[in-house]
């Protein structure tokens, strides 16, 4: 069983920066993968970023250059460093864990506007 607590959304201007913060609660000694995912009004989820437990990082194409993802897999603590934040980057984003299963998060809300 896998336990998520994220934190650090909330309302910021364009070209304005953020952290979120994702911990994952679990006896699994170092998930696969730990990430980001995020899913603005009427739209499907979207994959953000995502990091293995090899250090092997990823980011979709919309994000790269303004967005930084950081693991540590002692803590299984994942953050992610959004800079440049532009209003299309408004969405819930939810913090996912995948080991076999994926389990998510209860999402934090980023909200980019003047």
């Amino acid at each position: 069983q896998v336990q998520i607590v994220e934190s650090g959304g909330g309302l910021v201007q364009p070209g304005g920066s953020l952290r979120l913060f994702c911990a994952a609660s679990t006896s699994i000694l170092s998930p696969y993968i730990m990430g980001w995912y995020r899913q603005a009004p009427g739209k499907p989820r979207e994959f953000v970023a995502r990091c293995t437990n090899s250090g092997n990082c990823t980011y979709a194409d919309s994000v790269k250059g303004r967005f930084t993802i950081s693991r540590d897999n002692a803590k299984n603590t994942v953050y992610l460093q959004m800079n440049s934040l532009k209003p299309e980057d408004t969405a819930v984003y939810y913090c996912n864990v995948r080991h076999f299963i994926d389990y998510w998060g209860q999402g934090t809300p980023v909200t980019v506007s003047s």
